[in-house]
């Protein structure tokens, strides 16, 4: 194979295993490094190869790290580890059990490079050898294979974890038990149980829209673990549909979210002439509709932000109107409606109050004009949880 014939083969594989050319020399240096060992090199050394993709020549050299007495054990020192069973790496200094195939000692790397320091690499040029045995061709097939896979994970591994927080798409590839497999194309995500939504039935080959959770590195590869059920979710949904979101001319605030069932989401208009509910909702509900269906119907309430903690209170109430809110010590925010507006303001099961606290961070408390000064049951909510913020700005 010529060095055209050989770039192209490179070009080839990189355009079809989406890795670069240099990560794929890499692999290729690595097997040409093996394989020089196994016919040519000693147990313990450390060879290096470098390809010139101009000539295709290959060149070798030996790599041993320069140590000087303070950086190896004496013989003592490795017995009293033996007695006492302790490895090397157990040892917190950063001492090495002197290979003469690995290291040198500086007095005698310094008679062949007089300025070379202890803990710098001895480079040895090698003979370049034309003739590998079986084994070694083999040797050198197996290692190119292996560091290509690895370098493949990596490069998903890498893609993925730049996508954390945000959307992806993907296909239901399989179901084990409540486990749910999601093929994304380069790699299969998982949608565990507590991240899938309540109600929500999935099935194979169904296409679905997933927020990335995390991308974690395993064994076998990239582990990326996906959600349907995450808050933050929603907002990315409305990024998507809103472009003033990515102008920076509108801020997601904050959300809190009851996967399957409702959606609060405060909102600010960065631009003055804004409207920032209105670009929420888009025009005739276009963008808050297309939100919903990727939901499944979910509810989602918009609700504009304010500085004003009584008033961002009341906002966070609606639907309900709200007649007054009183702010009491220990965080928490006594919320007067009036009698029709009382089921209205706390929600069936106490949902409306229970978000609006959560996305407030304020403890509410809501009670009716006719009796503000009796609780009412379900009526009381505090925050759960951290309001989810949404870090829209932050791009």
């Amino acid at each position: 194979m010529d060095i055209k014939e050989f770039k192209l083969a490179i070009e080839q594989i990189s355009e079809e295993k989406g890795l670069s050319a240099e990560k794929i020399i890499e692999s290729i240096e690595s097997a040409l490094s093996a394989a020089y060992k196994k016919d040519y090199g000693e147990r313990g050394q450390i060879i290096d190869a470098k390809l010139d993709q101009s000539s295709g020549g290959v060149s070798f050299s030996r790599v041993q790290l320069v140590v000087d007495n303070s950086m190896i054990y004496s013989d003592e020192e490795i017995e009293k580890m033996q007695e006492h069973e302790v490895s090397e790496e157990e040892e917190e200094n950063e001492k090495v059990r002197f290979n003469p195939e690995r290291h040198v000692m500086l007095k005698e790397a310094q008679e062949i490079n007089p300025e070379i320091q202890a803990g710098e690499e001895l480079i040895t040029p090698l003979e370049s050898k034309k003739d590998y045995g079986r084994i070694a061709a083999q040797t050198a097939k197996q290692v190119i294979m292996q560091r290509i896979r690895e370098a493949e994970k990596e490069t998903v591994f890498d893609e993925y974890k730049e996508k954390e927080g945000e959307l992806v798409s993907g296909v239901v590839q399989r179901i084990e038990g409540r486990v749910i497999f999601i093929d994304l194309g380069k790699t299969i995500g998982v949608l565990p149980k507590e991240e899938q939504v309540r109600g929500e039935f999935y099935r194979t080959g169904q296409r679905l829209r997933l927020y990335i959770l995390s991308a974690e590195k395993k064994t076998k590869g990239p582990n990326i673990v996906l959600s349907r059920a995450y808050p933050k979710m929603v907002s990315k949904l409305f990024e998507l549909e809103v472009p003033e979101i990515n102008a920076e001319q509108l801020v997601i605030k904050a959300i809190a979210r009851e996967a399957g069932s409702r959606s609060k989401i405060s909102v600010e208009a960065i631009d003055e002439n804004i409207d920032p509910i209105g670009a929420m909702i888009g025009q005739r509900g276009t963008r808050v509709m297309a939100v919903i269906n990727e939901l499944g119907g979910e509810k989602v309430d918009i609700i504009p932000f304010s500085d004003n903690t009584e008033e961002y209170i009341a906002n966070a109430i609606a639907p309900a109107k709200v007649s007054q809110v009183k702010i009491l010590p220990k965080n928490t925010a006594l919320v007067i409606v009036p009698e029709d507006q009382l089921s209205l303001a706390i929600g069936k099961e106490g949902q409306n109050v229970r978000l609006a606290a959560r996305l407030t961070g304020w403890k509410i408390d809501v009670r009716s004009e006719k009796n503000p000064d009796e609780p009412t049951e379900a009526a009381t909510a505090e925050p759960e949880v951290e309001v989810e913020e949404a870090e829209t700005s932050e791009k």
